[in-house]
């Protein structure tokens, strides 16, 4: 297996690998012990997403995501400090009432959250507010497609760009955001073709995510990646491991470890010192 490399990636390493025709690899992380495996393996990018929503809340989207709970969760992957660039998505309501009040929000995800750069989804609707953003000295990770926020909107999660105007019209926004300034592009569940054509035309990188093998790298959600639980997922995750089958035998090895007097045993427990046993007596 490689091994990882150990400089603090940066937006511009992202940049440098796309330039030299290597991948790039992302996964999310909601916390301090995720934050510190994806450093450790080597991920080039970590991404706070607004996914907790789903993956640790149990909500059916992520419009119930706050930004409070984004600058939360953003400074507990902060304290592993990664090597991994460091990026905090906006959720649900950051970025949609005026530029001012969302670079207000976008500088909360870097001063109390630490986040490097932050992402946010849309296309031509959020360009003012991306500028706004970029003028505050904060860098943009874009996000087109399948954009969850927009999900009652789009009338669920579907993959998007399958018709021409529509291929048309991410293809042409991908293009105007990398001359707003942002640099990379996520582009979620488009087809692959659509995709291969985004990649190959601009400078900056594109991340995919159930976006076919031609971006420039790949994001997975870390749960899903590991196996960490068993619900559906879509057909663009592939998992790597099953830790859920290996967490759920932990736990009931524990509860039949307990009931049966196994644990703890003489081992795992403290004595006292032999001048106060006379205090037993």
């Amino acid at each position: 297996m490689p091994q990882p490399d150990l400089e603090k990636k940066t937006v511009l390493t992202l940049g440098q690998k796309k330039a030299r025709g290597e991948k790039i690899t992302a996964v999310t992380a909601y916390d301090y012990p995720t934050a510190r495996l994806a450093s450790l393996a080597g991920i080039d990018l970590i991404l706070v997403g607004d996914s907790l929503g789903m993956v640790l809340q149990g909500h059916n989207n992520t419009l119930k995501v706050t930004m409070d709970e984004m600058v939360y969760h953003t400074s507990l992957v902060a304290r592993a400090q990664p090597r991994s660039l460091l990026v905090s998505d906006m959720p649900y309501q950051s970025f949609h009432i005026n530029p001012e009040k969302s670079v207000e929000n976008a500088c909360r995800c870097v001063k109390e959250g630490g986040a490097e750069a932050v992402k946010l989804e849309g296309g031509r609707k959020r360009f003012k507010v991306i500028e706004a953003m970029l003028n505050a000295e904060i860098p943009v990770l874009a996000h087109l497609g399948l954009t969850p926020q927009s999900v009652h909107q789009l009338g669920g999660f579907k993959v998007q760009g399958k018709l021409h105007e529509k291929a048309r019209e991410i293809f042409q926004d991908a293009l105007a955001l990398e001359k707003l300034g942002v640099f990379a592009i996520v582009l979620e569940s488009i087809p692959q073709e659509l995709a291969q054509k985004i990649t190959d035309s601009l400078s900056i990188p594109t991340i995919g995510i159930g976006a076919g093998r031609f971006c420039d790298g790949q994001v997975l959600v870390f749960p899903d990646l590991v196996g960490f639980t068993n619900i559906y997922l879509p057909k663009f995750v592939r998992q790597y491991a099953d830790t859920h089958a290996l967490w759920l035998q932990a736990l009931q090895k524990y509860i039949s470890d307990v009931q049966n007097g196994d644990f703890p045993n003489e081992e795992e427990s403290y004595h006292l010192k032999r001048d106060i046993e006379e205090f037993l007596k």
